[in-house]
């Protein structure tokens, strides 16, 4: 899979993020702080990884900051990104199965190595559901997306 990776500092969750990614074997695409010469502001970092996947240039993205927050928020104005800050497995196997989320947002600050790999194992464990309810939610956002309103 091809993933996009963006983070606003060099931090060693940061690093061992892209690391443990490219174990798995996917193709890491490197944005903002983690390479040379990019923008490592947070919300220029976390749109360009965003980009990424709403244009097809990855499959997914993982958007990081201090808190994961701006990361997350900057990820989501992207039309086409469903973004969602997860801070342990449990929130990050609901926001793939229930949201369809293709952006992952982890915070710097409190992700440690063991909860980081949860996160990803349930990340990519999980499925979107083909519940005509869930389904319904995920169209609902591409309308609104699409059109800044829902009818």
């Amino acid at each position: 899979m091809r993933i996009s990776v963006s983070s606003d500092m060099d931090e060693p969750v940061a690093r061992l993020l892209v690391e443990e990614l490219r174990r798995r074997g996917h193709e890491v695409r490197e944005h903002g702080a983690l390479r040379a010469g990019a923008d490592p502001q947070w919300a220029a970092c976390s749109e360009a990884a965003a980009r990424d996947v709403a244009e097809g240039a990855a499959d997914q993205a993982v958007v990081c900051c201090w808190t994961g927050t701006g990361a997350s928020i900057a990820a989501n104005k992207v039309p086409g990104v469903r973004a969602a800050l997860c801070t342990d497995a449990y929130t990050a196997d609901g926001a793939r199965r229930w949201n369809d989320a293709n952006v992952l947002a982890l915070g710097l600050r409190l992700t440690s190595e063991p909860v980081l790999k949860e996160i990803l194992d349930a990340w990519f464990a999980a499925e979107p559901s083909q519940d005509a309810e869930d389904r319904q939610n995920v169209a609902r956002v591409g309308r609104l997306d699409a059109a800044g309103t829902v009818s």
